[in-house]
């Protein structure tokens, strides 16, 4: 009966997807829905930009285990991340009438920095993208009573996203997010409430888990201890702002104050609903202590079936329905964009700048091969990690963080900005950050603190030293959306 209800739910996912396609005519359709959703869709896209697997099943289980100040990034800075994107980006993505992010760094910087950047935000997507894979092969693996493995999940749940994302774009993504997120929001409530009760009620799990300290949320240390507190915060909080998935979903609002509102609204509503899961998980830990053996398990993903393994043994089957229909949909809402995002821009600013002349249905066609040519570098990435989706996630934006954070921000508010500038902030980052990773990571530095220091010093020293050039002459690539070159409207 609960795979038969799974497989129903999935049937119905993917046929709205299916539907939605119906509304793609070109390539602005697919990547951002027309730039015509409404306040409600908007801000439904924003919000399952960041609930996913990670906050179900990693983030809820990283506060189990090391509380509050285990998980700075994750709501703390993924939230932080979409509020600055609403006050200080949004309106002026809206205003330039963009397809990608990186139309941003062409209009702004010339054609190298656009494929610079745009290589570096689409690797980054790897780790983002593979969390997801990671938590439908889980999903599907605890399912099937373990008749599937990890990975045999991992693949079937690749080909399931693949299916609807592929004809429908962020139309397909729009809708099933809509979809899904009605199902998160009213199933993960009614698990909370059921288990609570299991629990002891409210009082007794909050209770628990401030008797444990988990309530303890600023680091304790020195130097070292804060820098990696403020470190983990600043590369979701910041090293998420120059991404494709983000920027699609602000942009595909009806209009400049729908953007910016909307935005907001999915920024609050994932971090008050963000701690649902996480009340969750140590409502767990209160019913079965013995589920804290999972905390030493020599594969760090172990951690992340504290939730699947307490619905599927300790509660009814229409708990059971409920609670892996809402995983589902919060896996998929996040999947499906985290496919198409770097699909559009290594499309659009990498491969089109060498074939500038290629029509939109020839461009269409492009958009849907590297989607399955990415989906399937994803899936090996997410075959052979052994990481929690936590730490994928938070590796994934590293790369962003000192390669693309500030080229962007320079680009919007310092008028010295240029493309010297940016050249020498994305080598200088990367760079740096690099060789911290590999002989420096030990240090009281964190590597990505390093790298952003560095790329903030290349852009300034690299700007100064050259005189600001004119906007780049060929900055509107034939068949593109922007309007011409020439810096960005403040």
């Amino acid at each position: 009966m609960l795979v038969a209800s799974v497989v129903m739910y999935l049937a119905v996912t993917v046929a709205i997807g299916l539907w939605a396609a119906k509304r793609v005519h070109n390539s602005k359709d697919y990547l951002v829905a027309g730039r015509s959703l409404p306040l409600y869709m908007n801000a439904a896209t924003v919000f399952a930009t960041w609930f996913g697997a990670e906050t179900v099943l990693s983030v809820s289980a990283t506060f189990a285990k090391d509380g509050l100040g285990g998980i700075v990034a994750d709501p703390f800075g993924s939230s932080f991340c979409l509020v600055f994107v609403a006050l200080f980006f949004a309106r002026a993505f809206y205003r330039m009438d963009l397809l990608t992010i990186g139309d941003f760094y062409r209009k702004r910087y010339g054609k190298p920095v656009e494929v610079a950047t745009s290589v570096a935000i689409t690797a980054s997507y790897l780790g983002w993208t593979s969390a997801q894979l990671t938590a439908l092969g889980l999903a599907f693996s605890v399912l099937s009573g373990g008749a599937l493995s990890l990975n045999e999940g991992i693949v079937l749940g690749a080909l399931l996203v693949l299916g609807y994302t592929i004809w429908g774009g962020m139309w397909s993504i729009a809708w099933t997010d809509l979809f899904q997120t009605v199902i998160i929001v009213l199933g993960l409530w009614a698990i909370a409430w059921l288990v609570g009760d299991m629990a002891g009620g409210a009082g007794k799990v909050v209770g628990a888990a401030l008797a444990a300290g988990k309530f303890e949320f600023w680091p304790k240390g020195g130097s070292r201890e804060w820098l990696a507190f403020v470190a983990a915060w600043m590369t979701l909080a910041i090293g998420s702002i120059p991404q494709q998935d983000i920027f699609q979903r602000v942009t595909s609002a009806k209009n400049e104050a729908t953007a910016v509102r909307g935005t907001l609204i999915g920024a609050a509503a994932y971090f008050v609903f963000a701690f649902v899961p996480m009340y969750v998980a140590y409502s767990a830990l209160v019913i079965d202590p013995g589920m804290q053996a999972l905390f030493a398990a020599e594969d760090g993903r172990e951690i992340q079936r504290i939730l699947p393994d307490l619905i599927l043994n300790r509660t009814p089957l229409w708990a059971q329905v409920v609670f892996f229909g809402a995983l589902l949909s919060a896996i998929l809402s996040t999947a499906s964009g985290a496919i198409l995002a770097p699909t559009g821009l290594f499309t659009e600013n990498v491969l089109r700048p060498f074939v500038p002349h290629m029509s939109d249905r020839q461009f269409l066609l492009t958009l849907r091969i590297v989607l399955v040519t990415f989906a399937l570098a994803a899936l090996l990435f997410a075959l052979n990690s052994r990481s929690t989706m936590y730490e994928m996630v938070q590796n994934a934006y590293k790369v962003t963080l000192v390669a693309a954070f500030v080229p962007l921000a320079a680009g919007l508010f310092w008028k010295r900005a240029n493309a010297s500038g940016a050249v020498a902030s994305i080598l200088l980052g990367l760079v740096s950050w690099a060789l911290m990773e590999a002989f420096g990571a030990d240090g009281i530095w964190p590597p990505q603190l390093v790298g952003l220091g560095c790329a903030a010093l290349g852009m300034l020293a690299g700007s100064l030293a050259t005189r600001a050039p004119q906007p780049p002459h060929h900055a509107h690539r034939p068949g593109s959306h922007g309007a011409p070159g020439g810096a960005p409207p403040s």
